[in-house]
């Protein structure tokens, strides 16, 4: 069984399809990449699948169990979590305290342990610290810790969006557009990360328009064109396929 399985999804927007029947599946333990154009509906699929938009047909399966309709932080909670095109943190906080908010999804203690201030809430505070700082540390930034998120650089500040996506110990994360505004050495850093991340147990699924970090790293690729699927293979098979050298890269067949 797949650990995610998109059947037959579809979406509009006044008229326009966004997304029309698309299907594939994300094996456990596997790096799958969404590439396509801009207004391919890469970005429309991913809401889809997180939660963020109720699909007009079709299913989203996680591990077996359908989640259309299943709030964002439902999704979260099951193990699915996400980062997103524009960059999305929480200003006023330091850069732990945003990965930190990413753990308490995790968290144990209810609404009116935290404002009694019992023993128990501190130990779990503690640990979300502890383990924030852990996961910090493991991508690189744990020097940002005390840094306030919105004024680091832009890399950095993916980073720490990466950082809180994967607090959640989530089985599966979207990547949406993870290289954006990135330089090649940053973006070469980015590839060994995400491998790193796949090694710790996460299968990744990721929509990004660097195509030699998407062939390096994925191991296989969906093709999206004006919201419909034209491909789905190996990354070498993509790159030859003639429709999607046609459509996606706009050149002639060799």
């Amino acid at each position: 069984m797949p650990l995610l399985r998109v059947s037959s999804l579809s979406k509009s927007f006044g008229g326009v399809h966004a997304v029309r029947g698309v299907s594939f599946d994300v094996e456990k333990g596997m790096i799958k990449a969404l590439i396509g154009p801009n207004g391919a509906g890469k970005t429309t699929l991913f809401n889809l699948v997180s939660g963020f938009v109720l699909p007009d047909a079709g299913e989203v399966r996680f591990d077996g169990r359908p989640i259309r309709g299943v709030p964002p932080h439902q999704v979260a909670d099951l193990g699915l979590s996400r980062t997103f095109q524009n960059i999305k943190l929480f200003a006023g906080m330091t850069a732990l305290e945003n990965v930190m908010v990413g753990r308490h999804v995790r968290s144990r203690s209810g609404f009116l342990a935290s404002m009694l201030h019992l023993p128990s809430t501190w130990r779990e505070e503690a640990e979300v610290r502890e383990r924030s700082v852990e996961l910090m540390d493991f991508l690189g930034i744990a020097a940002l810790a005390d840094s306030e998120a919105t004024s680091l650089a832009y890399g950095q500040q993916r980073a720490v969006e990466l950082a809180r996506a994967l607090a959640s110990e989530p089985r599966m994360v979207l990547l949406d557009e993870p290289a954006a505004g990135l330089n090649m050495r940053e973006t070469a850093e980015l590839a060994r990360l995400i491998g790193r991340i796949r090694d710790r147990g996460v299968t990744v699924l990721l929509v990004e328009h660097d195509m030699s970090l998407v062939m390096d790293i994925s191991d296989e690729v969906v093709v999206l064109s004006y919201g419909e699927k034209i491909a789905e293979a190996d990354p070498g098979t993509v790159q030859k396929d003639p429709q999607v050298i046609r459509i996606y890269l706009g050149e002639e067949e060799c």
